[in-house]
């Protein structure tokens, strides 16, 4: 075995001895970045409602498809009220990956300082970028259950089952901010894309809709989307009160770790040239 593949397998150790510092970092992202403003922390919990707000107006009243219907009656509280809390929950999800995929471009690219120190632990500026995507997961997370408590239908014990959910999620998140983030430092035009790709991922995920809306032919769609399957069982889980497939989330946690394990290995392949592109 050579010394890089030791590295390689000793990859998931050397992250977690790093798991303080990586905590530390998360804390002065998410700190940093409401610094100085009026609203300070509150806009991470006002910015997710706001959202939720603006899309419940355009997708649950004016594109409301029972509106088309000449005659048909306009959507009653209860079932604005439902429609909102299982669109939050797909913004939820969406956000965590979106906030990973945008910010990725930028994590090498606008950390020059780190990559010229030799001894830094690059690989885990990824991490703090999930990391606080995460955070800001969790205060939405907090805000769609008092919103589904106040609105009748609060989650039972199959809350307890969301990190079957949200960790291989994590997972992915962390692969593909590997990925993207060493891929910038190269081509400069990753940052272009990223944001297109999170918008299109929005609108061809099950946010708006559920799963079983998409017709037949296009529910190839549902299988090759990525958010597609936690998403749906994150709505399992919190709104419908049963446990999702566990043979399909099985999968998904395979693919996810693959996913991690690649972007991981490509990040360290490629970080050899980044102080030399810097």
């Amino acid at each position: 075995m050579t010394p890089t593949q030791r590295r390689d397998a000793g990859a998931p150790a050397r992250l977690w001895s790093q798991r303080h510092l990586i905590l530390q970092l998360v804390r002065r992202d998410v700190s940093g970045r409401y610094k100085g403003s009026f609203g300070g922390a509150a806009w991470a919990v006002l910015t997710p409602m706001l959202m939720l707000a603006v899309y419940l107006f355009v997708f649950g009243v004016v594109f409301n498809p029972r509106r088309a219907a000449a005659g048909a009656a306009p959507m009653s509280a209860a079932d604005l009220s439902a429609f909102g809390i299982s669109l939050f929950c797909g913004m939820l999800v969406h956000g965590l990956f979106s906030e990973c995929l945008t910010r990725a471009p930028a994590v090498i690219v606008g950390q020059p300082a780190y990559v010229k120190r030799i001894v830094f632990p690059l690989e885990i500026l990824p991490l703090v970028t999930v990391g606080a995507a995460l955070f800001h997961f969790g205060v939405g997370l907090v805000v769609l259950l008092a919103g589904a408590t106040l609105f009748g239908t609060p989650p039972g014990w199959h809350l307890l089952a969301l990190p079957l959910v949200v960790v291989p999620l994590l997972l992915l998140s962390a692969g593909v901010t590997w990925l993207f983030s060493a891929l910038a430092v190269y081509l400069r035009d990753i940052g272009q894309l990223t944001g297109l790709l999170a918008t299109v991922l929005l609108f061809l995920s099950p946010v708006f809709y559920p799963l079983d809306a998409l017709p037949q032919d296009l529910r190839w769609l549902a299988i090759a989307n990525p958010l597609s399957i936690p998403i749906e069982a994150t709505r399992d889980l919190l709104l419908r009160g049963r446990m999702p497939d566990l043979t399909v989330l099985a999968g998904y946690w395979a693919a996810c770790a693959v996913v991690a394990r690649l972007g991981l290995l490509w990040f360290e392949k490629t970080r050899r040239g980044f102080a030399d592109v810097l």
